[in-house]
């Protein structure tokens, strides 16, 4: 399978916690952006619950007429060195017009997902990839993306529930981490890695790179196995 080089990149405290609100205000959050341009990845991957809170509009698409797909297609609207691709499993985010995007909108979905809300996406200029029958097929999104869209590194920027996918489907070569001097603690909170079966083995990493800042961050790199 061809897919694009694929690195997870994450701003977490001491306890592993991601929350956004709480990371901002920690030292390292500029370190967070500097050190992802550092790793070379113009494309970014991010979950449904992350693009609602940072990216997409207000709101909830619903179809009129809810019939699925039922089938793996593709649209391309633009090209670009990088692309900002969202995982929406049933094609619920509302978005503006995406029309000359620096970074152009690529929406993943399954099967699942309602003709309507293709349309939607297509009005807007939005490209969209369908694949999986139930759930997103992360491995042959990755496949599309770097065949149809010449997509060669990417990094994967969140939630805990994607990052874990990307890792369990065995998608990942990296894992990077930007540790800033805190502690979150609060109960229910994500985690960098979230939401895997309790039966699912750890998985071991190699650390390839630790570079510690003035105001206590400290970045880590490490190859999965």
């Amino acid at each position: 399978m061809s897919k694009p080089y694929i690195v997870c990149h994450m701003m977490t405290v001491l306890d592993g916690r991601i929350d956004c609100g709480m990371t901002a205000k920690m030292p390292g959050v500029e370190e967070y952006y500097s050190t992802l341009a550092a790793l070379n990845a113009p494309t970014s991957w991010s979950g449904r619950v992350t693009a609602q809170l940072e990216m997409a509009e207000p709101g909830q698409f619903r179809a009129e007429n809810p019939e699925a797909v039922g089938k793996e297609c593709v649209l391309k609207q633009a090209s670009a060195e990088g692309y900002t691709v969202v995982a929406d499993t049933k094609g619920t985010l509302l978005w503006p017009d995406d029309t000359g995007s620096r970074a152009p909108l690529v929406v993943v979905t399954s099967e699942q997902v309602s003709n309507e809300y293709l349309a939607y996406l297509s009005r807007r200029h939005i490209s969209w990839i369908v694949c999986g029958k139930t759930h997103i097929d992360l491995a042959r999104a990755c496949e599309i993306l770097n065949r149809e869209f010449g997509v060669e590194r990417m990094a994967i920027v969140g939630g805990g529930r994607i990052n874990a996918g990307f890792l369990d489907a065995g998608l990942l070569d990296e894992v990077s981490i930007l540790l800033a001097p805190g502690i979150d603690g609060r109960g229910g909170m994500a985690a960098a890695f979230d939401g895997l079966p309790v039966d699912r083995e750890p998985y071991r990493l190699k650390l390839t790179g630790v570079t510690p800042y003035e105001n206590g961050a400290v970045w880590l790199r490490y190859a999965v196995k």
